[in-house]
């Protein structure tokens, strides 16, 4: 009797602490985190009476009675754990993977109790009772105890990292959950040592007070509270009616820290005010309904709006803020705008929601009659581009208006007005578009694009090329925001002259600049121009763009000095030419770049890529029987090749290039 003793205290004091919430089962709610506090609590209700009646069937000696005693005691404490487990993810408010973890966790060891029951009957791994009704153990026991003890390890954990980020009652609240774990991992520990003793019930007994004292108690305080606030400020339904009589539909009375929350709507005739509604978790419970509520491509924005940390950010430095979407209302989709206000107490929201659709549609179909009204001023300032034709297009229908200066269509006829100048603009596409610029234009001429395109300038231009009477037109786009910022002024004109002129500027200066990267005396490419073909390889380097197989080739000319000294300046200056024609000659199909006095530098792809091998050993044969004949130029040849998996700089590949030749050069200078 003395171990059921503990077990007979412990379902009085359960009952006694929690005869509210045995008491009023029927009239919570039936989901969150109070209907699974109450799942939890019955749950060890059903483990405190079989740990009672377990002390007094083990001293009766009636076998099967105690064993089916034992079995039902693992089975609802396995229970308990699932349901409390269940609870702390609920009463956390907590989504993503510790949660599922938590939740998996609980179920894993509900599964492994219940299955190693079922498997205790054949094999007693678990527990046993001997003929003389000794209670035996098994190493089932063992592994089920730590299993719990690591599930209410990682709870206290979890739990004290949300404490610490946790305000006020929140805090508080956190901080029971995390203690009551903290009690449960130490009673777990003593019960293994000792399995004849109540610590499990002593340890559950505990977290349970903790639990009711911090948590329940609390909740019920802040509930009478919010009761008692309601009874007192009699005056606080006069301000919800005037309100209401604004054409508000529904009013919430929001708990910022808890969510608890009261609702007022509108009577039917709108001259009194419904009994309000309660509610424990309104950014739950809002999130939840607004799934079946809310119209499909604005449920993620609905969403977004009702977490508590928003609701606080918006209201950071202001006193209220607004947002729309739209609601269903059988087929039809209403516009509901939602306003958010902060309570004088500065403890509450309070949410006001109105339908507003009528005074969109009003406002709509003002906009429609304006919309043929378009002022001077925002005709002008495209005009003043001396555009051939301007388009003034609303952003958010695309309704617009067409006002031609000049005829750049043909016989084409060109609608002054339309419903919807993309999809407009898109059928006249295969009419007048280049077939070669018609992709990038069906692409610019999209609202999305259009927008995107304009966010932080002010014009977007793009040109491209009309077919007009089977003659080539170049023309430019150019769109811009009105200052209105709903519109859209979309001018076109043509640039053939333009054009023109770009082209004959850019000749010339091709020209200029073709003769200023050639090398006067051999007519190689020069050093400037390998400075900016190496830049322009290392930008494609380093954009991933061009990973077509090259090699460089650093070529330096033996003895060039001594034939300066020796014969004369013009001797070594024909020693370059013919080396120069040498290089040009084998690498035919490569540019052949003259970098220093008597240093060339050739660059490999393609067809001299592919024979790069035969060539600089064509070169270097050339140049042994040169040297041997003393006549005709003798050239050190080194190669690099570029490797995509090591090469990050082409400064690396001329070096190893560089270094090769050096081997070259002193090959040729020690072979008799």
């Amino acid at each position: 009797m003395y171990y059921s003793s503990f077990g007979i205290l412990a379902v009085i004091h359960h009952l006694i602490i929690n005869y509210d919430a045995f008491k009023n089962w029927k009239k919570e709610p039936k989901q969150g985190p109070r209907f699974r506090y109450r799942q939890f609590l019955n749950a060890l209700l059903l483990f405190y009476v079989t740990d009672l009646f377990w002390g007094v069937l083990e001293e009766s000696g009636i076998r099967i009675l105690a064993y089916a005693d034992t079995l039902l005691f693992f089975a609802s404490m396995a229970l308990s754990v699932l349901l409390w487990t269940r609870y702390v993810v609920a009463f956390l408010d907590k989504n993503g993977i510790r949660a599922k973890s938590f939740l998996a966790a609980g179920w894993l060891i509900f599964g492994f109790v219940i299955l190693h029951l079922i498997v205790n009957f054949f094999n007693p791994i678990i527990f046993t009772f001997t003929d003389d009704m000794q209670y035996v153990p098994g190493s089932g026991r063992y592994i089920l105890l730590a299993a719990q003890f690591i599930m209410f390890v990682l709870i206290s954990v979890y739990s004290f990292f949300v404490m610490r980020r946790s305000e006020g009652r929140e805090k508080v609240h956190y901080g029971a959950v995390c203690l009551s774990s903290t009690f449960m991992t130490v009673f777990i520990v003593l019960q293994s040592f000792d399995p004849f003793a109540p610590f499990y019930t002593i340890g559950c007994f505990f977290a349970n007070c903790l639990m009711h004292v911090f948590v329940e108690e609390d909740e019920k305080r802040e509930q009478d509270r919010i009761t008692a606030d309601a009874q007192k400020k009699g005056e606080r339904y006069s301000q919800i009616s005037l309100s209401l009589a604004s054409d508000y539909e529904a009013i919430f009375y929001i708990n910022i820290e808890t969510g608890k929350y009261l609702k007022v709507s509108a009577g039917k005739t709108k001259e009194y005010v419904d009994v309000p509604d309660k509610g424990e978790d309104f950014y739950r419970e809002a999130r939840e309904n607004l799934r079946m509520m809310v119209h499909p491509d604005d449920r993620d924005f609905a969403e977004s709006m009702y977490h508590k940390a928003t609701m606080k950010k918006n209201l950071e430095g202001r006193t209220s803020y607004s947002f729309k979407y739209r609601m269903m209302k059988g087929d039809e989709a209403r516009y509901y705008r939602f306003v958010v206000m902060l309570s004088e107490d500065r403890e509450h929201f309070v949410l006001c929601s109105k339908d507003i659709q009528d005074t969109i549609t009003a406002e709509t179909a003002m906009l429609e009659k304006q919309k043929n009204s378009i002022t001077f001023s925002q005709i002008a300032e495209s005009l003043a581009s001396n555009y051939d034709v301007i388009y003034y297009v609303d952003l958010e229908s695309g309704d617009y208006v067409g006002y031609t200066s000049h005829n750049i269509y043909g016989e084409l006829k060109v609608d002054e007005s339309g419903d919807d100048f993309f999809v407009k603009a898109k059928e006249n596409v295969a009419l007048l578009i280049h077939p070669k610029d018609r992709d990038r234009i069906l692409t610019a001429l999209d609202r999305d694009y259009l927008f995107t395109a304009l966010e932080g300038r002010k014009q977007f231009n793009i040109q491209y090329r009309l077919i007009i009477d089977d003659r080539v037109q170049h023309t430019r786009l150019t769109a811009r925001k009105s200052s209105d910022g709903g519109h859209l002024i979309i001018g076109v004109e043509n640039i053939d002259d333009e054009v023109r002129r770009e082209r004959e500027h850019l000749r010339a200066l091709n020209t200029e600049k073709e003769l200023a990267r050639r090398d006067e005396l051999t007519g190689t490419r020069n050093k400037t121009a390998f400075a900016e073909f190496e830049q322009s390889l290392q930008d494609n380097i380093e954009r991933g763009i061009d990973y077509l197989p090259f090699a460089i080739a650093v070529c330096d000319l033996n003895d060039l000095k001594k034939i300066n000294d020796t014969e004369g300046h013009k001797a070594g200056d024909e020693y370059i030419k013919s080396s120069a024609k040498l290089l040009c000659d084998v690498f035919d199909h490569s540019p052949v770049f003259r970098i220093g006095g008597d240093e060339f530098a050739v660059f490999l792809s393609g067809d001299d890529f592919a024979s790069r091998k035969q060539l600089i050993d064509r070169i270097h044969s050339i140049s042994v029987s040169n040297r041997d004949r003393h006549e005709g130029p003798v050239i050190a040849v080194g190669l690099a090749e570029y490797d995509p998996s090591g090469d990050s700089d082409v400064t690396e590949i001329f070096d190893r290039a560089d270094h090769l030749m050096y081997e070259d050069k002193r090959e040729l200078k020690g072979t008799p």
